[in-house]
């Protein structure tokens, strides 16, 4: 007897019958096939198509398993960490939901601290000679710290912390002093420990230019960089953008 097409797990699934399955909205679904986190491919009338072994292996594993490398090819799309916020408390920018998709892309919020990111932290507070410095990610609701120097926990609250602001501008991003701006001076890591007076970043971005993360470097004292500072940082968001590249192929 034939299966059932609806039934064979190897059947073609629609954008909509996708996101069913994993209970997320069409356009969560549309977005991550766009962004490569799912594996799709278009009809010749312009129509995503998906596997539903594919969607399957999603929702039941989180991750499916590469068979050239063995590594995480694929994360758990239905997480809410990479679903956007439906009334933030931070500002978001305006291609937030892909910006989270291209972040489920790289399984680098499904990990701890990494190696490759502590040696970009520790020349940036070498650099900026700034007593913390930090490699940080951005998910729907947290900010969660691949790396730092001078920093006891490794994540935070989005609206506890500086970043959410620093998605919404190009190029580098400086408080002189957050007690004095409006927008930082009620924040627990400024009116309590470490204190921060002083914060700067510049973001990493993917090959797509979603910005998916920072760097950033404080200090207990209001300061300003130096040009030799702040060129130190834009070089060293170029290699932590080249890794997050790297982790995505």
């Amino acid at each position: 007897m034939l299966k059932n097409k609806r039934t064979d797990d190897n059947c073609i699934l629609t954008t909509s019958e996708a996101a069913k399955l994993l209970g997320v909205v069409t356009s969560t679904v549309q977005t991550w096939m766009e962004n490569g986190a799912i594996d799709s491919w278009k009809t010749p009338g312009g129509h995503r198509r998906v596997r539903k072994s594919h969607i399957l292996a999603i929702k039941r594993n989180g991750v499916e398993r590469s068979g050239k490398t063995g590594l995480p090819a694929r994360p758990n799309l239905a997480d809410p960490q990479f679903l956007p916020e439906q009334d933030p408390s931070f500002p978001v920018p305006e291609n937030e939901a892909y910006r989270l998709a291209a972040l489920a892309a790289t399984n680098l919020a499904s990990e701890g601290l990494e190696e490759q990111f502590g040696r970009i932290a520790r020349l940036a507070a070498m650099s900026t000679q700034s007593p913390i410095a930090l490699v940080s990610l951005l998910t729907a609701s947290h900010q969660l710290i691949k790396a730092s120097v001078g920093w006891p926990v490794q994540q935070i609250p989005r609206e506890a912390g500086f970043c959410s602001y620093t998605l919404m501008e190009d190029g580098l991003f400086a408080v002189e002093d957050a007690a004095l701006d409006s927008r930082f001076c009620d924040s627990p890591t400024v009116l309590a420990e470490p204190y921060i007076r002083f914060y700067s970043r510049i973001a990493l971005r993917n090959r797509g230019g979603f910005a998916l993360g920072a760097i950033c470097v404080m200090d207990h004292e209001p300061r300003r960089l130096r040009a030799s500072e702040l060129q130190a940082l834009c070089d060293l968001a170029t290699i932590g953008s080249h890794e997050l590249a790297n982790r995505r192929e």
